[in-house]
């Protein structure tokens, strides 16, 4: 067995942490569009949405590989125009994860949000509230079991990821190389201790993950469940 590294762990969370922010950002107002509109085009924009929970990684990590290079006029206006490298790179990894992950954050909120009860949303509307502080005085505080699901899940999927990453940002230590590829590198070189170790830690983190989940959504019912 080899030395271990936790620089890999620490890439992985750093990587989720970021990924996570940067998708509550944008997920909010689709979620919250996706919960109230009657839009006709409604199940084509959910339908892609929710691509990447049945896409294999590889394809979605192809078709992002190949966005993000230089033969493509995405990858070139960033490389030749910004300076900016995507591929193999911790940007790139971004990027990827937040495709990667989408799902896992809109899809949580879109449903707390069509949970709420409609009257509350319209008495908020005619206090004289606009929609966007609807949203975040009204909405938001009344779905936290979705909300925190939505954080949580979406944290830990990132942190699990290994097709997409592995193929958008490679193995460079430091800068490309999580967890996941780390112990995927492991097994490559028979070093099972290494890799039982890993997984192990990846395999706790996972566990404790969902079990705080389940226990605060738990918690939730139990506090609200007389006035549902």
């Amino acid at each position: 067995m080899s030395e271990l590294d936790f620089e890999p762990f620490l890439l992985s969370f750093k990587l989720a942490g970021i990924t996570t922010v940067i998708l509550f950002i944008i997920a909010l107002p689709l979620s919250w569009w996706l919960s109230q509109t009657k839009n006709r085009f409604k199940p084509i924009i959910e339908a892609v949405v929710s691509l990447p929970i049945v896409l294999p990684p590889s394809v979605l990590g192809f078709y992002i590989l190949f966005a993000l290079s230089h033969n493509s006029p995405l990858g070139a206006f960033f490389e030749e125009t910004l300076g900016i490298k995507m591929v193999f790179t911790f940007s790139g990894l971004v990027i990827a994860s937040v495709f990667y992950s989408f799902p896992f954050m809109v899809q949580p909120l879109q449903g707390g949000f069509e949970s709420l009860n409609k009257n509350m949303l319209e008495a908020s509307y005619i206090a004289g509230k606009g929609k966007i502080a609807t949203i975040f005085n009204v909405a938001l505080p009344n779905i936290k079991p979705a909300l925190i699901t939505a954080l949580i899940i979406t944290f830990a999927h990132t942190v699990g990821e290994f097709g997409v990453v592995l193929m958008v940002g490679g193995s460079i230590p430091g800068e490309t190389k999580v967890a996941s590829v780390a112990i995927y590198e492991f097994v490559e070189v028979m070093d099972y201790g290494s890799a039982h170790i890993y997984s192990a830690i990846m395999l706790a983190i996972s566990f404790l993950v969902l079990l705080g989940v389940y226990l605060f959504n738990q918690h939730q019912n139990r506090k609200f469940g007389v006035h549902v």
